[in-house]
């Protein structure tokens, strides 16, 4: 099982969670407390409900890289491009736009 940390704007937003059976998406209570708080995506609303999806979230799957720059991060980093969990891992730590990626406990 592989977690990450996902953030909105540098703030603690939820958690990413890859098992067995799929993967889950949570918001942390203190983010959804903050007025001031937004959805990492339209398709994720705020919600202290746990998404489920047998599948990695759209929204996580179009942060990893496309085309030539997925090649280049998968050659220099020896990943397998059907290791969708460990390429977001990997290269979404400083992602265009206000949602980042990181390993859990960093």
């Amino acid at each position: 099982m592989r977690r990450a940390e996902i953030r909105m704007q540098d703030l603690r937003a939820g958690t990413l969670v890859e098992t067995e059976s799929g993967y889950s998406f949570s918001y942390e209570q203190a983010y959804l407390a903050r007025t001031q708080s937004k959805a990492v995506s339209a398709t994720l609303p705020l919600s202290e409900t746990e998404y489920t999806s047998p599948v990695l979230f759209p929204f996580f799957d179009g942060l990893i890289p496309e085309g030539w720059l997925l090649d280049v991060a998968a050659d220099n980093w020896k990943l397998d491009r059907r290791d969708r969990m460990g390429l977001l891992l990997t290269c979404c730590m400083d992602c265009i736009g206000a949602v980042s990626v990181h390993p859990a406990g960093e």
